[in-house]
């Protein structure tokens, strides 16, 4: 189908059945949030909001609600680019195959930018407060953009084609920020922005900036996709459009300097980066299910707000996955998982687990393919592998990776998380296969470290046969510490229990946890147990996998938070003889967790009690 623009694709959605209009005043003050999350959560169609309450654009959400639609908006150009995926990977498909790859130069030559003079995105002018003005999450800082493309280039190598197209946060009101003339940016640590930023600071020049919304879905994947630095996501997002994507050239729009505009979008902001200025940017409930809390961004400078003839207004909703943007981890594993074998040898396949977060945890399988000798089997290759996947952009964020030997069971597959975690525990060895970095990198995002952008990371490189059996019930003679009660099991060999409320500060010792992993701090049969997680509520951390990987992976850091009955250090190398202890506890200055509002609630189950089309999603 290739969309054009947003209208066309939800015009094309409606044929289908696939979209349902909403004719109801809906405010977008925490209410249409909490449409969306329902509507998510159902499996529903794209929402069209089109009465929005103070404001005269309409809203759409959820068009990449499932996996099926998602598929559904790519439907003519996915293969296509798959295709030229394959070919990227192993160019002798051509000569076995060429009749798969006719397509493929079309493909190619839709990557390259169009440059233009005018387009519809410039046809009017408005103001940041007559924007929509979203907000999620009763505790967000004011109103967010949460489909942004921020588009920018590098002063030392400018162009199109040596562009960055990412989706970094964009905070519209609230804070300090002056109204209609300052926004706020925040971007995180490994984005292609925060080089550009660094070369217009080294050449004294404005680091300028356009933020487009809407526009052909194409580009809001585009702008998520992990792309190599030098790849402009415009040429991924004109062969998943299925035409070039038209650029309006900077002469015929601001000044001299000024940047291409996307001519096809349905807003665009422009702007520069105060150079002088940092503001409070946030509270903003992400991702993780937490609020990312108030820190200094730099500050954006608004100059124009344009948009098009009925321009209507794209958005989703984070919070604590899966959300919408699941699907957009699922997109991308779908294009890049056969590439991971070829950028990383030996590497089968890379897990970024949606429900624990995306950065908090990886699950890796690797190959042991220099040991002939099977009574030498013991991690070695899959350590190397595994600093090399910590290497790699945004995976280099991680915080626990747990890796497994290819060699040791070849139908073992990384999605299959309860599969993957009996098949590590199985053959751990605590005292050896415990692996730390300590005050590195994790996520902005990520409240459980040292500070904000520090933290620790954890490998754990497991290989070799299986030396233990896994219980799946509680033992009747368990015996825990005072404390310590109500034990779990949330997965063969994996023991939850509550444990007392964490009040200690971070770089304390606990005494509870010190009674815990104490010799004979806990009955010979827990220790049939590799791995026990303490935590707040442990019947909760139990009840679903989801809840298990979503507590105790976002819910640690390793360096602080990963224990061991009877303990041991040889040669500055840490493991333990008895279980593996991670206290998964909310610790004091950890941020807090997402929460509806009880009043909006009552508002959307009011608007589903009067039936209707939307009833049944909500």
């Amino acid at each position: 189908m290739g969309y054009r623009n947003l209208r066309a694709c939800l015009e094309d959605l409606e044929r289908h059945g696939r979209l349902l209009r909403i004719t109801d005043e809906i405010d977008a003050h925490l209410q249409a949030a909490e449409i969306q999350r329902r509507v998510y959560a159902s499996g529903g169609p794209a929402v069209l909001f089109e009465r929005v309450r103070n404001c005269r654009f309409p809203m759409v959400s959820n068009l990449f609600g499932t996996l099926d639609q998602a598929r559904f908006l790519f439907r003519d150009t996915w293969d296509g680019v798959r295709r030229m995926i394959e070919l990227k990977i192993d160019p002798q498909q051509l000569l076995r195959r060429p009749t798969r790859y006719l397509a493929v130069p079309w493909t190619a030559l839709r990557m390259l930018p169009r440059r233009c003079s005018r387009g519809p995105v410039l046809e009017h002018q408005t103001t940041i407060r007559q924007l929509p003005q979203l907000k999620s999450w009763p505790d967000d800082g004011g109103a967010f953009v949460t489909l942004p493309q921020v588009y920018t280039e590098n002063v030392e190598q400018p162009g199109l084609m040596k562009s960055n197209l990412g989706m970094y946060r964009i905070q519209l009101s609230g804070g300090r920020y002056e109204p209609d003339r300052e926004i706020g940016l925040h971007y995180q640590l490994h984005r292609t922005i925060g080089v550009h930023h660094a070369a217009a600071i080294r050449q004294d020049k404005p680091f300028r900036i356009n933020v487009f919304v809407g526009g052909s879905p194409a580009m809001a994947l585009a702008a998520v996709m992990p792309l190599p630095e030098d790849m402009s996501e415009l040429t991924f997002a004109g062969a998943l459009a299925g035409h070039r994507i038209p650029m309006i050239c900077p002469r015929n729009a601001g000044p001299a300097d000024a940047l291409p505009i996307y001519a096809e979008a349905d807003f665009c902001i422009t702007g520069t980066i105060a150079a002088d200025k940092k503001l409070p940017e946030g509270p903003f409930g992400d991702h993780l299910g937490y609020y990312s809390l108030e820190h200094d961004f730099p500050v954006f400078r608004v100059e124009h707000v344009y948009h098009r003839d009925g321009a209507i207004w794209p958005f989703t909703v984070v919070g604590r996955p899966p959300q919408e943007d699941t699907v957009f981890g699922e997109l991308i594993h779908e294009l890049t998982g056969p590439v991971i074998p070829h950028v990383i040898p030996g590497v089968h396949a890379v897990h970024a687990v949606d429900a624990a977060g995306v950065h908090p945890l990886l699950l890796a399988i690797g190959s042991e393919r220099y040991t002939p000798y099977e009574d030498l089997r013991q991690p070695q290759e899959i350590l190397t592998q595994a600093n090399a996947i910590l290497g790699q952009g945004q995976l280099s964020l991680s915080k626990y990776l747990w890796i497994a030997a290819h060699g040791d069971d070849p139908q073992l597959r990384v999605h299959d998380i309860p599969a993957f975690f009996r098949h590590i525990l199985q053959r751990v060895d605590w005292q050896r296969d415990l692996h730390f970095q300590t005050r590195t990198t994790i996520d902005t995002l990520d409240y459980t470290g040292s500070r904000l952008n520090e933290g620790s990371k954890l490998v754990i490189a497991a290989a070799g046969p299986v030396c233990r059996s896994l219980p799946s019930e509680v033992p009747a003679d368990l015996r825990l510490p005072d404390g310590f009660s109500e034990p779990r099991v949330c997965l063969p060999g994996i023991l939850a229990v509550s444990g007392p409320r964490a009040m200690t500060a971070r770089d304390a010792p606990d005494p509870a946890i010190e009674r815990l992993c104490r010799p004979g701090g806990v009955s010979d049969a827990a220790h049939a147990f590799p791995l026990i997680v303490v935590v707040d509520d442990s019947e909760f951390t139990a009840r679903t996998l989801n809840n298990f990987l979503w507590v105790v992976f976002t819910r640690s850091d390793p360096a602080a938070d990963v224990h061991g009955v009877d303990a041991l250090t040889h040669h500055k190398h840490w493991g333990c003889r008895g279980p593996l202890v991670i206290d998964a506890r909310i610790k004091p200055n950890y941020a807090p967790p997402l929460v509806e509002d009880p009043e909006v609630t009552k508002q959307v189950d009011a608007l589903a009690a009067r039936g209707g089309p939307l009833a049944k999603y909500l």
